[in-house]
């Protein structure tokens, strides 16, 4: 049952080698809980399959992180490799810098 030569990967896979989960059952505990949606519908089924261009939502400790797959990992390789198969889409260094902003004392 290999995934090579398709452009297609289970999603409790994926997230395992993109290092969102840290081991794969933990990625599908928070699958069938409902944890994860996929381009807006609520995901449920760990063997729901991912292809590139698809949005992701996942709850990420205290944030929520919009992700866009850009291309399917063959592996769980190191962060950086994993990190380039996808792009975050939520602003967070922007908020980050906006709440810094604002607690920086006024002249």
């Amino acid at each position: 049952m290999g995934d090579s030569g398709t452009n297609q990967l289970r999603i409790d896979k994926l997230l395992w080698y993109l290092r969102l989960a840290p081991s794969r059952s933990l990625a599908q505990a928070m699958i069938e809980a409902g944890h994860i949606r996929l381009e807006g519908r609520r995901i449920t089924r760990s063997s729901t399959l991912v292809h590139p261009g698809q949005h992701l939502v996942i709850p990420l400790g205290r944030e929520v992180a919009v992700i866009r797959i850009l291309t399917l990992p063959t592996r769980r390789g190191p962060a950086p490799e994993a990190q380039s198969c996808y792009t975050r889409l939520d602003d967070r260094a922007a908020t980050s810098s906006n709440a810094d902003a604002q607690t920086l004392p006024q002249a």
